[in-house]
């Protein structure tokens, strides 16, 4: 699974999905659904709320496709989407009430990703519970910035905050990756006697 921002659609099928085409729309879908979901999975943390913003964003984009340009790739026009989707849930005051930080049940850990056929490894189920343990905002942070490769100018504009904002943010949540994922060596150092 790639980048979403990196998958192109062939503008023909694009053309087709504008029809109404239904074999056109289904191979969107193949070619943009694991990528979107992976995105919105690790933006938001939850698999529900993630299935929830990823139908939302898919009949979106398939709701919009006349306004897509073709300036970019049509996976970053979508990333758009379901970036935009998935800040306005994570910034939802009634979100904020209800969160209950690093509550992940033993099912959503074993269900990592409904998209990936093996089974996760061990340090993948370390990362995403190192992952977990941030709160929403940090972990969204360091997934845009880590992964997607966006820079700290364009999260602080997507969060509608500062630059400075975005980088205490990474390295906060960057020095509870480290307290987390470290091995923790039990054994007392030697001491001269």
């Amino acid at each position: 699974m790639g980048k979403l921002a990196e998958i192109d659609v062939a503008e023909q099928l694009i053309a087709g999905a504008r029809r109404g085409e239904e074999s056109a729309c289904s191979r969107i879908y193949a070619a943009l659904a694991p990528a979107t979901y992976g995105l919105i999975y690790r933006l938001v943390g939850r698999r529900a709320v993630a299935e929830d913003l990823f139908q939302e964003t898919l009949m979106t984009m398939f709701e919009r496709l006349d306004a897509f340009r073709g300036e970019a790739p049509l996976g970053a026009w979508v990333r758009q989407i379901a970036l935009s989707k998935c800040l306005m849930y994570l910034r939802s005051p009634w979100h904020r009430a209800r969160l209950d930080v690093g509550a992940w049940t033993e099912d959503e850990l074993a269900a990592l990703s409904p998209w990936t056929a093996a089974a996760p490894s061990a340090e993948s189920v370390d990362l995403e519970r190192a992952l977990a343990s941030l709160a929403p905002t940090a972990r969204a942070i360091v997934w845009l910035f880590e992964v997607e490769g966006y820079s700290h100018q364009e999260i602080a504009r997507a969060f509608g905050r500062t630059e400075s904002f975005s980088k205490s943010q990474l390295a906060r949540a960057h020095k509870r990756l480290r307290e987390r994922l470290e091995p923790h060596d039990e054994r007392q150092p030697c001491t001269p006697l």
